[in-house]
């Protein structure tokens, strides 16, 4: 008796609400963290100094690591880390084929201002996914740490408190690296002509500088991590994953 031929389309037709709702948040995901890289280069005035347009996007991959990690756990959370990581090499990848590619003489973009908007560094690339590896990975294990020890109450506290706690790691750690390796590999630089003590001030000032901006995003976020999690369990009726319990991770 032969089988019956499958209808087209019938895959995505099996596909659940909680795994549309995981393809949509990471592509999100991916979306706003590339473009935070891509963005990173363009500085603005604050009144608390100056800051990369980065910070525009960034907040939404804190908001969806935290949804991700809510309702799909741990495992759910690294994937999504993972993916970001290797879209983000993809993507450095193919920027650097881009620039070295020798352009035409109709090209919108010179040469010399193509590989200044999407050149980029590998210092600042390789320092970059290095803090957002620590830093990602720290969140997820803080904020399941404290959804175990709430027994899943107080959303507040793992959201904001696993976003604070990774992100004093994320930020020394990115400004740490890449400063010290550009001064390192240019003394005439500006931080390279200045004395140590003058150096570690002034990233240790800008470290605090951008850590104070998101510690402020982190608690504004917090009625948008209630919100999403309010549309996602009463609009799709898809339920959080059970907090942790001790052998099960």
């Amino acid at each position: 008796m032969e089988s019956a031929t499958p209808a087209v389309g019938s895959t995505f037709a099996t596909l659940k609400a909680e795994h549309k709702l995981f393809v949509c948040l990471s592509a999100t995901f991916v979306s706003c963290l590339l473009l935070g890289d891509i963005i990173g280069g363009k500085t603005i005035t604050t009144p608390l100094g100056p800051i990369s347009v980065g910070i525009i996007p960034f907040p939404v991959t804190f908001l969806l690591t935290d949804v991700v990690n809510d309702f799909y756990g741990r495992k759910g959370a690294r994937f999504l880390t993972l993916l970001g990581f290797a879209m983000a090499v993809l993507a450095w990848a193919v920027l650097q084929l881009g620039t070295v590619l020798h352009p035409d003489p109709s090209t919108y973009f010179t040469q010399a201002e193509f590989s200044k908007i999407f050149g980029g560094s590998a210092q600042l690339f390789v320092a970059s996914m290095i803090a957002y590896l620590i830093g990602q990975f720290l969140d997820i294990h803080v904020f399941q740490f404290w959804k175990a020890l709430t027994q899943s109450r107080h959303l507040w506290l793992r959201a904001t408190g696993s976003t604070l706690f990774s992100q004093v790691v994320d930020t020394v750690t990115i400004n740490v690296i890449f400063w010290t390796w550009a001064a390192a590999s240019d003394p005439t630089s500006f931080l390279g002509v200045m004395s140590r003590e003058q150096r570690w001030a002034w990233i240790f000032a800008k470290i605090g500088r951008e850590y104070l901006i998101k510690v402020v995003v982190a608690i504004l976020l917090t009625p948008a991590v209630y919100a999403v999690h309010a549309f996602i369990v009463r609009t799709l009726a898809i339920a959080p994953e059970a907090h942790e319990t001790r052998g099960r991770r």
